[in-house]
């Protein structure tokens, strides 16, 4: 990475939000991955998008970057920027039925604050472990709720530099799929329009939902939350189950033994223990049913 990209940066965010050779196992909930060259924190639209031209004009690869749940970077790291949209860009505010949120803002924190203003409707989100920005990219959802059924409008950075809203509506958002991504949009903020309901039956439902959460899934061990999408007509962990893989074990990753659809980092995995096991779990359930499963968990940086 040239020095001259590392002052320019400086020059922007001041030194203590310009990082060099980043562990990423610190900023991933896999506890996973190697140094990234150059890791930074904008703070504002406007910082975001001088880091950006800085990027395109050097022609260095970067990467967005929310709090990591669904993400696994190689052991090698990543050879480029580091963009990271998270608590520093993380504001939530209420306007009404409405809660506008920047794409670092936590979705448990917006579902707190609904809970709060009495607004039903984000409850199924309230567990969910990403920022608002991922969760809108991949139309995140749980527990019969989806992303798509309360964002309003989001507002994007396009690949131009220009700053667009998009309405709902415009954004084809599908299982686990959205437009943004493949125009290689960011999102920058959203609006999120619930409805008023009762504080208690809120709170009540959450909890709920909390229960079913953790008696269900491994939280007490880093993950990437569920390793493979859905498959058509399926369960992932129900095929992994049966296909006697509960409790299957590469170096430090392994199918969780809570939930088949997990895999885990038992305390000392490498993204190659990961991607092994993954390969191992794809194989085997493809010989025995007949099913590819398809990865939910992105990977970035050189396997």
């Amino acid at each position: 990475m040239n020095v001259n990209i590392k002052q320019r940066f400086q020059e922007i965010l001041g030194t203590d939000r310009v990082l060099e050779t980043e562990p990423m196992s610190k900023h991933t909930t896999f506890r996973i991955g190697g140094p990234a060259d150059l890791f930074v924190a904008p703070e504002n639209t406007d910082e975001i998008k001088k880091l950006i031209a800085i990027c395109k004009e050097e022609e260095v690869p970067y990467f967005i970057l929310g709090n990591g749940s669904n993400l696994l970077v190689s052991d090698k790291g990543y050879r480029g920027v580091i963009i990271q949209l998270y608590r520093s860009f993380g504001q939530i505010t209420l306007k009404e039925n409405e809660i506008h949120a920047q794409a670092g803002a936590l979705l448990s924190g917006i579902a707190a604050m609904a809970r709060e203003a009495s607004l039903t409707g984000f409850e199924f989100a309230g567990g969910i472990p990403g920022t608002l920005g991922g969760a809108v990219v991949m139309n995140a959802g749980a527990y019969g709720g989806e992303m798509k059924d309360v964002l309003k409008e989001v507002t994007v950075l396009t690949p131009e530099g220009e700053i667009v809203t998009l309405q709902a509506g415009e954004l084809q958002m599908g299982y686990r799929t959205s437009i943004i991504k493949e125009a290689g949009y960011i999102v920058l903020e959203a609006v999120i329009s619930l409805k008023k309901g009762d504080q208690d039956e809120i709170k009540s439902r959450m909890q709920e939902l909390a229960g079913m959460r953790s008696s269900k899934q491994p939280l007490s061990y880093p993950s990437a939350g569920s390793t493979f999408k859905r498959p058509e007509g399926y369960f992932a962990g129900k095929l992994i189950m049966d296909s006697g893989l509960r409790g299957y074990q590469v170096g430090g990753a392994q199918v969780s033994e809570k939930h088949c659809g997990f895999v885990i980092n038992t305390g000392n995995a490498t993204a190659k223990d990961v991607t092994t096991l993954m390969a191992d779990v794809q194989r085997i359930v493809m010989e025995k049913f007949g099913v590819k499963l398809e990865p939910e968990v992105k990977f970035l940086g050189d396997f």
